[in-house]
């Protein structure tokens, strides 16, 4: 490998990463408004930065994008109110500029960068098909090596990530992501609540179910517990509590 190789991390400058928030969407199984999940920004965002690593945020169509109700911690619902991270994100006028302000995916430099990650959010679920950028990106990442990871519903990238050869990135690989366990949860907290009719489900389809389908090993920690795993150069995070378990394994791989 020679010292002009892209895939080389220079000692003489701080790793750098690139974070993919998705941009917001209509859900269409529920009509309310989707869009990415906050922690899983802001965690990998403030383990990474404390390391001395450079973030940049993108998004596949650049521009402003939203967070889900329930992931801000000034929500009614209180669901993120213990979430200080993300509130001092927000809180925070410089850093919430760059959720403003992201940059389109189609702009990211591959060679600039050390690693990729996508957060979560239901968005995804209802964007990343159309997401052709973001899917060229992940993969052009993975088959150069860099570390390449997604967590929680942001995992729904490798439902459509393809390697050169045809082949699904996930194929063979160990990885998690959303859990059945958890979206059997989340459907019967909105049918509980009635706001959606027990015929229908929040999502359109299912993390665990579509990665077995394309030959991956899925693998889940348990309702709501934090965890990320390594298969590789792919790190994948199983949900909305994992965005540190997913940078500190980042971390871990690319060191400081």
């Amino acid at each position: 490998m020679s010292l002009k190789d892209p895939n080389v991390v220079s000692k003489s400058r701080p790793k750098r990463v690139a974070i993919v928030i998705a941009n917001p969407a209509i859900s269409t199984t529920t009509r309310w408004p989707v869009g990415f999940w906050w922690s899983e920004l802001t965690h990998p965002y403030f383990v990474l930065t404390e390391a001395g690593y450079e973030i940049e945020i993108f998004s596949p169509g650049g521009g402003k994008c939203v967070a889900d109700d329930m992931s801000d911690p000034r929500d009614s619902s209180g669901y993120s109110a213990s979430d200080l991270i993300s509130m001092g994100f927000i809180a925070t006028p410089r850093l919430a500029d760059l959720v403003d302000n992201t940059r389109k995916v189609s702009e990211i430099d591959v060679d600039k960068f050390d690693a990729l990650i996508v957060a979560g959010g239901q968005a995804p679920m209802f964007t990343f098909e159309k997401a052709i950028d973001l899917q060229k990106t992940f993969v052009s990442f993975y088959e150069r090596g860099k570390i390449t990871s997604a967590l929680c519903h942001g995992v729904a990238i490798l439902r459509y990530a393809k390697l050169s050869n045809g082949d699904y990135l996930a194929k063979g690989k160990t990885v998690t992501g959303f859990a059945n366990v958890e979206e059997d949860f989340a459907d019967n907290a909105v049918w509980s609540m009635n706001l959606l009719s027990r015929d229908k489900h929040v999502m359109p389809w299912r993390i665990e179910d579509e990665l077995k389908k394309i030959g991956a090993n899925y693998v889940q920690a348990g309702l709501w517990r934090g965890f990320a795993i390594r298969d590789g150069n792919l790190i994948t995070g199983q949900q909305n509590f994992s965005g540190e378990e997913t940078a500190r394994l980042l971390l871990e791989t690319l060191g400081r």
